[in-house]
């Protein structure tokens, strides 16, 4: 189980203090642009950003490219690019208004790792070594989008990630999983988030390539 409030507790103070700002910048943008829903503003810390953490509990391979598809406002990008500086991450959201704000804070924040791409997710046009995502589609387009973009995947820290695609979801996956695995062999690995009262029935659904 992915224990967040651990894995907040272990970071430094800068990266604690950036992602308090982010917060701030998040709330602010958020009265412009639709980024979250506006009645989740209260649990900004507990739903949005310490959700996010969960792609904390293991390392990004320093020097690896990280794609965040239907990044929205910055979620789980910004809080990536700040407790892994050595990861080089891509935000990519189809709503132009979205994009320009995550460029905004990103600018504020002094993030040189993250840079926004406005477009459809199977549009873009780079090369990556990790897809991560936070409720934005079914796993089966995620994965179709990951396996499109993806780099060769070489061999990594053990305790890194492996590379492949992270989703951070909640709830009955069962039919989603099924669905994934009757169109791509892939491995899924379900982590469970430690739960708090606003991060009930949330996992980090871990996909890659399946062994030959």
């Amino acid at each position: 189980m992915i224990d967040t409030g651990a894995l907040r507790d272990g970071l430094e103070p800068e990266a604690l203090e950036r992602l308090r700002a982010y917060g701030e910048l998040l709330a602010f943008y958020n009265r412009k642009v639709n980024l979250v829903s506006r009645e989740t503003i209260g649990g900004l810390w507990e739903q949005h950003i310490r959700h996010t953490l969960a792609l904390h509990a293991r390392r990004f391979a320093p020097g690896s490219t990280v794609v965040d598809w239907g990044a929205g406002g910055g979620l789980p990008s910004i809080p990536l690019a700040i407790v892994q500086p050595d990861v080089q991450v891509v935000a990519v959201d189809a709503v132009e208004k979205k994009v320009q704000a995550i460029r905004a804070m990103a600018r504020t924040l002094g993030l040189g790792n993250l840079e926004a791409w406005a477009g459809r997710a199977e549009q873009w046009p780079g090369k990556a070594d990790y897809s991560v995502s936070r409720a934005t589609a079914p796993l089966a387009a995620l994965w179709a989008w990951h396996a499109r973009a993806a780099r060769p995947a070489e061999a990594t820290d053990p305790d890194a990630w492996r590379p492949g695609l992270i989703a951070l979801k909640g709830g009955n996956l069962v039919a989603e999983i099924a669905a994934l695995r009757a169109a791509a062999n892939v491995t899924v690995h379900r982590h469970p988030i430690a739960p708090t009262p606003l991060l009930q029935q949330k996992y980090a659904l871990e996909v890659y390539p399946a062994a030959p």
